[in-house]
């Protein structure tokens, strides 16, 4: 498993708690963090301590171009648990850290997909505490099921509708489907079938102006807001730090 976090997460403890599961993790970093190199690697990346935890860091400079518009500019600081250069290229980490914001997407999918719209039942902490459960765990079978699917289609999980795979669920327990059948139910199978029968178009890359919302009305705020959605391409450049860091020996553990 490999766990993205943004800014104001990368703390000595909590990295020590996510990898003591055995997890990696690719964590974003406040720019002027201070991570002193001891090796570097070939990809311009370097690796570093924090804690008892060898990282490697990863600088770079993405780059947003607006159709028709402004173009962007950012700089990001990575640290990751993945140090192996040869297998998980800087690049490809930039990249993938970009896939943080699909928290977003798994939100409104609990809430709004698997809850339509209604409130927890319980009126207790612990009636809430299995209720939520619950739907975490439902939530992560569907996407091991949805995971499973895509990779023997050579196919992004992107593609996948999560309302396909619920329904599809919902019918093999609502229908009984299969219950006085073999000893084995692929009930996971089904689910996949109807999935990659289903597959949504490519995803398309696209910025949208962050907006902030009046937390003390429901009405949008006063004057123009632009709440349109633009094509863009991305460029993304692995930078050394301006003052290279010196190579310091690394601490006992």
């Amino acid at each position: 498993m490999l766990l993205l976090a943004d800014r104001n997460f990368a703390a000595a403890e909590l990295i020590t708690q996510v990898t003591g599961t055995g997890a990696d993790l690719l964590f974003r970093c406040k720019n002027n963090r201070k991570l002193p190199a001891i090796d570097r690697r070939s990809d311009r990346s370097w690796l570093s301590r924090i804690g008892a935890t060898t990282v490697r860091v990863i600088r770079a400079d993405i780059v947003v171009h607006q159709a028709g518009g402004p173009r962007r500019t950012e700089s990001y600081l990575l640290i990751t648990t993945l140090t192996d250069e040869k297998r998980h290229p800087a690049s490809e980490l930039v990249t993938l850290y970009h896939q943080r914001w699909s928290i977003e997407t798994s939100y409104l999918e609990l809430k709004s997909t698997m809850l339509g719209g209604r409130v927890l039942r319980a009126r207790t902490p612990d009636g809430i505490t299995q209720e939520i459960y619950a739907l975490l765990t439902t939530y992560q079978a569907l996407r091991t099921a949805v995971a499973d699917a895509t990779s023997t289609a050579d196919t992004v999980a992107d593609r996948a509708s999560f309302t396909i795979a619920l329904n599809t669920a919902r019918d093999q327990i609502i229908l009984a489907a299969g219950i006085i059948a073999d000893t084995t139910i692929d009930l996971v199978g089904k689910i996949g079938q109807a999935v990659l029968h289903h597959l949504l178009p490519a995803r398309r890359n696209r910025t949208s102006p962050r907006v902030v919302k009046r937390a003390i009305s429901k009405h949008r705020a006063k004057g123009h807001v632009d709440r349109n959605s633009y094509k863009i391409t991305i460029a993304v450049t692995i930078n050394t730090p301006t003052s290279p860091p010196h190579l310091t020996t690394p601490p006992d553990p």
